[in-house]
């Protein structure tokens, strides 16, 4: 019983952090209108609790928001369950279909991880503190060519798994227009790991956000991306990076 009490003080905390500012949704809106235009298909990979899908659908885009997460998927299908244009797949993604073992961060579950080196990178690293991953759960796997089969060739793929944006990556092999994966500071060997693998797709500018800001700054190449990621101080914490093919 203490565990669900937590569950859900953990979903409604999130809730609240990305629902609670209009100005914020704003900025969201701002930043993916950039990508995203109405008729457009677009993936959410790690949806949580969907604000990501509550911007693309006020852009008039389809979405498929895929989340393993038990407690989330519900609450997508609670806020979004009746809108046709909004498909939700309770699913983990990857480079192979199959099934996976992922850790829950009952308290916090944005952080909620299918990886081990995520846990490890995160434990005592500062501004982490605190943070603990103490229930395991089995979910299925998709990749991103099988959900592009399924659902059609979007134009943008937002990736946010707290670490697993390698292999989520990895399961993709048709060219999509934009792709944007989350990074931390406390393993910029994924985020550059990223970088390589959408340099070999084809993907040509690179930019990025740091944490919730929404702001892009200068496009550039993959090099001057990863040196870039590289440079920054810990303290940065986490952002998203963007890849576009021209």
């Amino acid at each position: 019983m203490l565990s669900k009490l937590r569950t859900v003080r953990g979903v409604m905390r999130s809730l609240g952090v990305y629902y609670g500012s209009k100005s914020r949704s704003a900025e969201k809106d701002r930043l993916y209108a950039q990508f995203v235009k109405k008729g457009d298909l677009v993936f959410d990979v790690g949806a949580h609790v969907g604000d990501r899908v509550a911007s693309f659908r006020r852009l008039g885009a389809r979405v498929v928001a895929i989340e393993p997460q038990p407690a989330l998927v519900l609450t997508l299908k609670a806020l979004y369950g009746r809108d046709r244009n909004v498909t939700i797949e309770s699913k983990a993604v990857g480079r192979n279909a199959g099934m996976l073992t992922m850790k829950l961060n009952i308290d916090n579950p944005t952080v909620s991880t299918a990886s081990n080196a995520f846990i490890d990178a995160a434990r005592g690293a500062q501004g982490w503190e605190g943070q603990t991953w103490e229930k395991t759960i089995t979910v299925p796997v998709t990749t991103l060519d099988a959900l592009m089969e399924a659902h059609g060739v979007p134009s943008f793929v937002k990736i946010d798994v707290e670490g697993f944006e390698g292999e989520a990556l990895a399961g993709m092999t048709r060219p999509v227009e934009v792709v944007s994966f989350e990074f931390t500071t406390i393993q910029r060997d994924v985020a550059q790991s990223c970088i390589a693998r959408c340099a070999a797709l084809g993907f040509q500018r690179y930019n990025a956000a740091l944490g919730e800001s929404q702001a892009l700054g200068d496009w550039r190449s993959a090099e001057d991306i990863a040196r870039w990621l590289s440079e920054l101080p810990h303290a940065a914490n986490s952002g998203d990076i963007y890849a576009r093919r021209a």
